[in-house]
């Protein structure tokens, strides 16, 4: 099954947003790690193309490999349970100059040989990249912002805290996961349907404000929050800004929780999700994904049609009560066995929605993101329910 011109396009989109990335880091930032449990910037420049080239080439088309050791170094990330970071240096890193050549080589077998390949397989590609440009967005958040070539900053504008009524959602069925015709990762599968009964869920995400509430009760505060002065403040990707009340708070699952214990509430389980956000059409402009944006949006910005929930898609994943586990017939993908099976260990949450450095075509409703619940650095928010 050979790649047509879209999917070529494609990649070349693809490959263009995650290059813009390293170009806005200062020369010294590459070697970094501004989050101890995750590798160092390095590691993601030559990540994208082994990916791509271990997948393509060495596993779809059988090719002989040029450069094994950057194969393998640069293979997969990590997620080390707590107190289990890596310990290398930067010292242990190759040169940028040898990343490049290897990059470059890779591109040019995989561009040449393109049409021959799995047209699932370069969408596997395609997406995983994309997924990969969001992953290097929240690592550069934390790099210090002498390290961060200067964009526009979040605005400072003034806000106030937002109502957020509880919108009805009637008993009904929803579905879960997808069909195997077209593309989808592998714990998409199997498309299912699920009895959901009525319940209430706000119609925002939960906003800084409102969190706010809670941390003046004794509650944590976000890993993007900073304290200075007596006053809060949003630590953004360019620049700090008093706390927007209006914008949604990004926190952990535990965090998530918590507050929602503290409300009477719950988090949504993924149907519950799923039942809310059916029917909307979500749009990159006005619900703030596709890269349009390094930070969030107010809540309220692009209003709920009526009394359906706004912003279900966009402005900051949402955090579901749900343990990620797989479907009824989940079956690995031959190529990338672990992608999800390493992750069905009972220590991950399930995420839905979609941030502002989520690629668009992340966005359809079967797609699942998750993470463990004390991991502090994804554009994650939540919303509370109650049955």
């Amino acid at each position: 099954m050979g790649s047509d011109a879209g999917l070529r396009q494609q990649l070349s989109q693809a490959r263009v947003q995650t290059d813009a990335l390293f170009g806005l880091l200062s020369p010294d930032a590459l070697y970094q790690r501004p989050i101890a449990d995750r590798h160092r910037l390095i590691f993601y420049l030559g990540h994208f193309e082994a990916f791509d080239w271990n997948l393509l080439a060495l596993r779809g088309m059988s090719a002989a490999s040029f450069n094994a050791d950057f194969d393998r170094l640069f293979e997969r990330g990590i997620d080390p349970p707590a107190g289990q970071a890596p310990s290398d240096s930067s010292s242990d890193w190759p040169g940028r100059d040898e990343v490049d050549r290897y990059r470059t080589a890779t591109r040019q077998w995989i561009d040449a040989h393109l049409n021959d390949m799995d047209a699932m397989l370069v969408q596997m590609a395609i997406e995983h990249r994309h997924m990969h440009a969001e992953t290097f967005a929240y690592l550069m958040h934390n790099l210090p912002y002498r390290d961060k070539l200067p964009q526009n900053a979040i605005q400072a504008e003034s806000s106030s805290p937002v109502s957020n009524p509880m919108v009805r959602i009637a008993a009904g069925e929803t579905t879960l996961g997808k069909s195997t015709e077209t593309f989808g990762w592998d714990n998409e599968h199997l498309a299912h349907s699920v009895f959901v009964p009525a319940f209430g869920i706000s119609k925002y995400k939960v906003s800084n404000g409102e969190y706010l509430e809670f941390v003046h009760e004794g509650g944590p505060a976000p890993n993007f929050w900073s304290r200075e002065g007596g006053q809060w403040f949003y630590r953004g990707m360019f620049g700090m800004a008093p706390l927007p009340l209006d914008h949604p708070v990004w926190v952990t699952w535990q965090q998530a929780e918590a507050y929602a214990g503290y409300r009477g509430m719950r988090l949504p389980s993924e149907a519950q999700f799923q039942r809310a956000a059916s029917g909307l059409v979500p749009d990159a402009r006005r619900d703030n994904f596709d890269f349009r944006r390094w930070d969030p949006i107010p809540v309220h910005a692009s209003n709920g049609t009526g009394d359906r929930p706004s912003q279900m898609i966009g402005n900051g994943w949402e955090w579901t009560r749900d343990v990620f586990a797989p479907f009824g017939g989940f079956a690995a993908h031959p190529f990338y066995p672990g992608y999800s099976a390493d992750f069905f260990d009972g220590g991950h949450y399930v995420m839905k929605g979609a941030s502002p450095r989520t690629a668009a075509l992340l966005t359809r409703p079967s797609f699942r993101n998750w993470f463990r619940p004390d991991y502090p650095y994804m554009y994650a928010g939540f919303r509370l329910v109650e049955d």
